[in-house]
């Protein structure tokens, strides 16, 4: 059995137009340290899904299942990064962490819990603004935080729901780069979900193209034949890179105009 399965998960919301059919019958599974990217476009339930293996909502139908056991509701062992920093806005960088830490390692001593805080911190470069308020951060800093908060939890599965969607495209790119160097280091099963083919292709293992929905589904695996480490620099000039940037952006455009 895989490390996180997911089969047949359908998802539904009501609203005062009636009930939209979000997700139509979702299957997806990963191995332990694997990083895999869902690719869609925007509004098509990608978000709904990272809350589902969240456990912040339970499925309509189908099961989700991560390292043996069923997943009904959150927990430490699933950490998530969304766009949205989500920091609290009167701790420093190094409480907001510590936060993290002190919840996965209650029996442990305070100089450890320190020692842990710190790593992660420095992890992604913030040591210098540790003791800094998130509104005396940049939009990059800000989000390394919630990366760093969500890696001290030591979870299982790392969600990251569009993380660099809101970034201007240098520091998105400095941000992926530092993803890549992270993963590396830590080899964490990943689920990024993105409307970025590239930034999809430049971190993860396999994609998952989404169709548009209602009822979205995931579309035939893609996988990404680059090696690792990797650098954008001529990524697009190699054959693997292109082969699996047509076969996302065909299964797209193949959706939107079946949808049309």
């Amino acid at each position: 059995m895989a490390y996180l399965e997911v089969r047949g998960v359908e998802k539904s919301y009501t609203t005062s137009a009636g009930i939209t059919r979000v997700l139509g019958g979702i299957d997806l599974s990963l191995d332990e340290g694997e990083f895999v990217a869902v690719v869609g476009y925007s509004g098509s339930g990608k978000t709904t899904l990272v809350s589902l293996i969240g456990g912040l909502i339970l499925p309509d139908a189908g099961s989700i299942v991560l390292d043996g056991a069923p997943v009904s509701e959150p927990g430490p062992e699933r950490g998530m990064v969304f766009q949205q920093y989500s920091l609290l806005p009167w701790l420093s960088v190094y409480d907001n962490v510590a936060l993290a830490v002190d919840a996965v390692n209650r029996g442990v001593g305070a100089a450890e819990r320190k020692r842990l805080t710190e790593e992660f911190i420095a992890l992604v470069n913030l040591t210098p603004a540790q003791w800094k308020r998130p509104r005396e951060l940049s939009g990059g800093m800000r989000q390394r935080v919630a990366v760093a908060r969500g890696l001290a939890m030591r979870p299982k599965l790392l969600l990251m729901d569009e993380p660099f969607s809101a970034l201007d495209a240098l520091t998105r790119a400095t941000l992926q780069d530092e993803l890549l160097r992270i993963w590396g280091e830590r080899r964490s099963t990943v689920i990024l979900v993105t409307n970025d083919v590239d930034e999809a292709i430049l971190l993860a293992d396999r994609i998952y193209p989404m169709t548009p929905g209602p009822g979205a589904m995931l579309g035939p695996v893609i996988e990404v034949g680059l090696e690792r480490p990797r650098h954008r620099r001529h990524m697009s000039l190699t054959p693997a890179y292109q082969k699996a940037r047509l076969g996302i952006v065909e299964f797209l455009r193949a959706c939107r105009r079946g949808a049309a």
